[in-house]
């Protein structure tokens, strides 16, 4: 998931490509080396910089799409269609090439294997990215705190870790809404995430649960104040939303 890019005092480093692997026809996930990265926790992001020959440099935001690994960082990037970064991560960019990371950012849409409440994880296309960070820090963790995601995308072939999420994981419930087209053999018409998706897939008010929404931010919103109207503690709902753009 991309966002505008946060200035701040943190130092830019320089990664490399380690590794990439394409989730959809339009994302990748990549894997990089970056040398006295300080770690990080699930849900935090990180500024990306280009810098062309000439000088002009470009920079997004991207949020971390796995917990700390030592020197290793992962994110996933979505194509957009004229995205001077996004279209350069998901294309020419070549193992070994440089990039510079600056991070990470945020510390309040976060998720801490401490934390013995239940979990609500409410994703909008992209917004699954730090989700899943938080779901890979809990199996990372060894810890058995009960998860539900509630992922809502347009189609099955725009499913990020598709195979994963596919893989049962105990204490870890997996919801899927499609808004436009639904797999095949799967009864049922496209729908958006309702009232009814959240009384049934989520967690009931009453269990405190810790609930992290993201995605575009009509879709954030709505959800939010489903999750109040339910009688959810508006404190422990925690929003992160990204709106339309270049990149």
């Amino acid at each position: 998931m991309a966002r505008t890019a946060v200035s701040g005092r943190l130092a830019w480093r320089i990664a490399r490509l380690a590794g990439f692997r394409d989730e959809t026809p339009t994302a990748r996930t990549l894997v990089f080396d970056l040398p006295g990265w300080p770690g990080h926790l699930a849900g935090q992001h990180v500024d990306v910089r280009l810098t062309a020959a000439d000088g002009y440099r470009a920079q997004r935001s991207y949020s971390l799409a796995a917990p700390a690994d030592g020197d290793r960082v992962e994110l996933t990037v979505q194509r957009v269609a004229g995205g001077e970064v996004s279209e350069h991560l998901t294309g020419p960019y070549a193992i070994g090439d440089p990039v510079e990371i600056r991070g990470p950012v945020g510390g309040w849409f976060v998720w801490r294997p401490t934390d013995p409440a239940p979990v609500l994880l409410v994703a909008g296309g992209s917004g699954i990215v730090p989700l899943m960070a938080m779901i890979r820090a809990r199996r990372a963790a060894g810890v058995r705190t009960p998860f539900k995601l509630i992922y809502s995308l347009r189609t099955p072939a725009e499913r990020y870790y598709a195979d994963e999420l596919r893989t049962p994981v105990a204490g870890l419930d997996v919801t899927y809404v499609y808004t436009r087209e639904l797999p095949e053999g799967r009864p049922g018409i496209p729908r958006r995430i309702d009232v009814a998706t959240l009384n049934t897939a989520g967690w009931p008010a009453e269990f405190g649960a810790s609930c992290f929404v993201c995605g575009p931010t009509g879709f954030v919103e709505t959800v939010a104040d489903i999750l109040v109207a339910l009688g959810h503690d508006p404190h422990r709902i925690r929003t992160e939303r990204f709106g339309p753009s270049r990149d």
